[in-house]
């Protein structure tokens, strides 16, 4: 089977003045079809760097990055962003949810973009979504009236609202509790297993890393390995 995501041998620099940092060198990676992966490092370590390359947020300085079958440095802006639309589910850990929309609006809002749904059939599909994440009875309500943990959760939700193939994390529980970033993974693994969906996200929490089917290690823009969740347990309590 072919993976849902490939990395060969990519790059990213960014140019700070006179001055070029890289951000990822020469990383190779592969993900496939129902992978539920945490990509794990210190902060600048290239975590979400790397998201931002799979999910064509930005584009890589060197190498090949396919998402989907689809090489991404060979897409024009339009395409990466139907791409994105299409295929792409995001989960910001800074929730990114328009604050003058409803709960409701929030999650129907991708579906809008797309184009192709109907009324009724929008309102079935953001309907479903709010009942699995279990914020049905909040829907007329706006995000400054939510806790960070039900923000999460409808953030989760619009990442989910498209059917996408693919969901990126980044971070989904640095700004929460622990009793509440423990049901937002639960949460994602449910979907993970029962809908097959692909997630992808970043961490630097031991406890978010526990769950995940393998743990990609990442250090100064480079991979370190790839190791079982069970190891990375490990080596986090030995210090590594």
């Amino acid at each position: 089977m072919d993976p849902i995501v490939s990395i060969r041998n990519v790059t990213k620099d960014y140019t700070l003045g006179k001055t070029v940092v890289s951000a990822l060198r020469g990383v190779n990676l592969e993900v496939h079809k129902g992978d539920f992966i945490s990509i794990a490092g210190p902060s600048g370590s290239g975590k979400t760097t790397l998201l931002n390359l799979i999910g064509c947020v930005d584009t890589a300085t060197g190498g090949l990055v396919q998402v989907v079958g689809q090489s991404t440095g060979q897409l024009t802006e339009r395409q990466l962003t139907d791409l994105r639309l299409h295929a792409i589910g995001f989960i910001f850990q800074s929730f990114n949810l328009v604050s003058v929309l409803s709960v409701f609006q929030n999650v129907e809002f991708p579906l809008l973009l797309q184009r192709k749904w109907t009324a009724a059939e929008r309102r079935k599909r953001v309907d479903e979504l709010l009942t699995q994440v279990g914020l049905q009875s909040h829907a007329k309500h706006r995000p400054n009236e939510l806790s960070g943990g039900q923000r999460q959760r409808v953030a989760i939700a619009r990442a989910l609202v498209t059917q996408p193939q693919l969901v990126l994390a980044d971070e989904p529980t640095a700004n929460l509790d622990s009793v509440t970033g423990q049901n937002i993974i639960d949460l994602m693994k449910d979907l993970n297993k029962q809908q097959g969906t692909t997630f992808i996200f970043s961490t630097h929490d031991p406890k978010v890393m526990s769950h995940a089917n393998a743990v990609v290690r990442i250090e100064d823009g480079q991979i370190k390995d790839r190791i079982s969740a069970a190891e990375a347990t490990l080596a986090v309590a030995a210090g590594h």
